[in-house]
């Protein structure tokens, strides 16, 4: 099971070198110019997995292989881990030397698509054989960046929730909470839990200033009117009235109430979570495999509101296509992606692994209703894709925009500075990041 969704810095390294690829897109051999189904071919896929998920994802290659003989898969990690595979395609198109599937995060969309190696496949997914309405809206924007080309499909899809402490919230003698809950009512909460004499906090954030820090700010924006970027995405937009009061709301717990652990480290707050010494955190289906090995009583509900909207943050992964310019290895690469993300197919590999299914299909599959059993409050988690209405821009110099917001955050909760003056340096910097990037 994959944990979503730190944006890697390599991103900011690599954008430099995936554009610079762009001018050497005609060189390479030409492979096959005319479909034929039935000649041999051999695509490599690069799944980015660790070892447990790498075998199922290679018995299911096997499987399609079997059903298609004349098709080789090359099933490989592709690299040490998911963080290093963009540095990893970036140095295999300045050589042509890439694959012709692989596991991307949704973050790194557009400067994949600006590579000029993938394919497009928005005249394929339109047959409404693929059911590609069946994928949640986040994920199928996150395949089309720019809006311009589709560039894979979703692999994988998650979203934040509220998980909290049940051990934590009899102690304190408080109920738990609701999926009608404000963010006032979750304040209140953490205060009456937090108990200094026992090191017990009511809520847990990220100060580390990496993406853990911003995404679980996003909502927060969103439920207010704000957006993170201006409407043409050239500039930031989060220094608003909207975020200067989800920001102010966030300070307010940490600084004036003093009920949030705040996290330099990205992991501890999770470790403190299932030792019950945290209330409440604000986390993802990646978290529920721990907290049922750890024994610990949890509940999972929908993040609190802001006049009845509980927006949500989703964190999409694709299965990104790439371009050799032979028609039977981009035919055959298409077709094994979408069988592999079939709901069948999906419900042995995602389901399987304890990860949210790719399509609204599945949730009343008995497949899955065997996992939500197993992980409670997985089904809770798969509900709440209904509110995760907006994704985190794609678009090139993200990374530097959530650099710039990540360390305003960070700052603020640690008492340094005024939301308003910290999002406006903050927008300062991600609009530099963004100009350099285009």
């Amino acid at each position: 099971m994959k944990q979503p969704r730190t944006t890697p810095l390599v991103l900011s390294a690599v954008a430099a070198l995936l554009a610079s690829t762009l001018a050497a897109c005609g060189s390479g051999g030409q492979g096959s110019t005319t479909l034929d189904k039935n000649a041999e071919v051999s695509i490599t896929l690069w799944t980015g997995q660790s070892e447990e998920a790498q075998e199922i994802l290679e018995g299911l290659a096997a499987e399609f292989e079997r059903a298609h003989p004349n098709v080789s898969i090359d099933a490989s990690p592709g690299a040490s881990s998911t963080e290093d595979l963009l540095q990893k395609l970036s140095a295999g198109f300045a050589g042509n030397s890439y694959p012709d599937i692989s596991y991307a995060y949704g973050s790194w969309a557009s400067q994949l698509e600006g590579s000029g190696r993938t394919l497009d496949l928005t005249d394929q997914v339109a047959d409404p054989a693929v059911k590609w309405n069946e994928f949640p809206e986040g994920a199928r924007k996150t395949v089309r960046p720019t809006g311009e080309k589709t560039i894979g499909f979703p692999a994988l899809v998650d979203n934040l929730s509220l998980l909290y402490n049940k051990t934590v919230f009899d102690a304190a003698g408080v109920p738990y909470p609701t999926d009608d809950w404000t963010w006032d009512d979750l304040r209140a909460a953490a205060k009456r839990i937090t108990d200094p004499a026992t090191n017990t906090y009511g809520y847990a954030y990220s100060v580390s200033g990496a993406e853990n820090t911003v995404w679980k700010m996003w909502p927060l924006l969103w439920q207010n009117g704000g957006e993170i970027l201006t409407e043409d995405q050239n500039h930031a937009a989060f220094d608003s009235p909207a975020g200067v009061e989800a920001l102010t709301f966030l300070r307010d717990m940490a600084v004036t109430d003093e009920s949030v652990y705040l996290d330099q480290t990205d992991t501890r707050y999770e470790q403190l979570f299932r030792n019950n010494r945290i209330g409440m955190m604000t986390s993802g289906p990646w978290v529920l495999y721990d907290l049922k090995t750890a024994k610990t009583k949890y509940g999972v509900t929908r993040l609190p509101g802001t006049n009845g909207d509980h927006q949500t943050a989703s964190g999409p992964d694709i299965w990104a296509l790439f371009d050799h310019r032979d028609k039977n290895r981009a035919y055959w690469a298409y077709e094994f992606t979408k069988w592999l993300t079939s709901a069948a197919q999906d419900e042995r590999w995602n389901v399987a692994i304890g990860n949210l299914p790719l399509r609204a299909s599945e949730v009343g599959s008995d497949a899955f209703a065997a996992q939500a059993t197993t992980f409670p409050g997985l089904d809770v988690m798969a509900a709440n894709g209904v509110n995760a209405k907006k994704v985190r821009p794609t678009v090139p110099g993200y990374v530097g925009l959530s650099e710039a917001i990540g360390e305003a955050i960070a700052e603020v909760l640690q008492g340094r500075g005024s939301p308003q003056t910290a999002l406006e340096k903050a927008a300062d910097k991600a609009d530099s990041a963004l100009e350099a990037a285009r």
